[in-house]
């Protein structure tokens, strides 16, 4: 299978603080990965390079084909980006927030009105469109925000703890959606600090001070242990003693 995102020894450095090292991995089509590990460990800085948004210092970063040093605005062109503080317009509503992200990413004038019913549909937003934003609880706004980051149809998709500060109920509605778009071919690189959203992932990869400790499926890393926290705690107390 083609991979939608390819990184080989990445490396990004901060002036002597290394927040990425040297990590590889791939990530393969209509594929759900998930980036599993605390705040700090280095997540958002390699969505952020992957996204062409930050330079690596070195290695090799490859996404949807184009390499995300040489050619970061194809990059931007083929992926979708949404973090835990999408900007939406709080002073727009629904339906205007959505006309908005259509011009900014491009939509063609004569498929933004089936892109605007389609993102409706797929958020359960449809009795809402004239709703100012403001007033959206905080799961109503997630999928907004994943709606106006896939209002172009991107083949690929990167959320950075999209799930942030938003309630149980909310984010298993949310993921229910990423399933959905990874059925219909799109692939899916998402971060997350919660331990139960691993569960989710096809495959994920454990990251820790910048590196990457462990990968595989999650019944993979799962073995002999009882659930994904235990996993993660095993692993950095590994990576603790080796470093003492």
């Amino acid at each position: 299978m083609e991979n939608a995102v390819e990184i080989e020894n990445l490396v990004k450095r901060f002036g002597s603080f290394v927040a990425v090292d040297d990590v590889s991995l791939a990530v393969r089509r209509g594929e759900i990965f998930g980036f599993l590990g605390p705040n700090g460990a280095g997540k958002s800085t390699t969505i952020r390079i992957l996204c062409g948004l930050l330079r690596p210092t070195s290695g090799r970063a490859v996404v949807g084909g184009f390499d995300v040093y040489t050619q970061a605005e194809q990059v931007r062109q083929t992926i979708g980006y949404m973090s835990q503080r999408f900007s939406l317009y709080d002073d727009l509503t629904v339906g205007e927030n959505i006309s908005f992200f259509s011009g900014i990413y491009g939509v063609l004038p004569e498929q933004r009105a089936r892109r605007k019913a389609e993102i409706l549909s797929m958020a359960g937003l449809e009795a809402r469109e004239q709703i100012m934003t403001h007033l959206l609880p905080g799961g109503w706004k997630q999928r907004l925000a994943l709606g106006c980051a896939i209002v172009h149809e991107p083949p690929i998709l990167f959320l950075d703890e999209p799930t942030s500060g938003v309630d149980p109920i909310a984010r298993r509605t949310f993921w229910d959606l990423i399933y959905d778009l990874s059925q219909r071919g799109h692939t899916i690189f998402v971060t997350t600090h919660y331990m139960d959203e691993a569960e989710y992932c096809h495959r994920l990869a454990l990251m820790y001070r910048g590196r990457i400790i462990a990968e595989g499926t999650p019944d993979e890393l799962k073995r002999g242990e009882a659930s994904m926290e235990d996993v993660f705690v095993t692993r950095i107390e590994e990576e603790e003693r080796k470093a003492s």
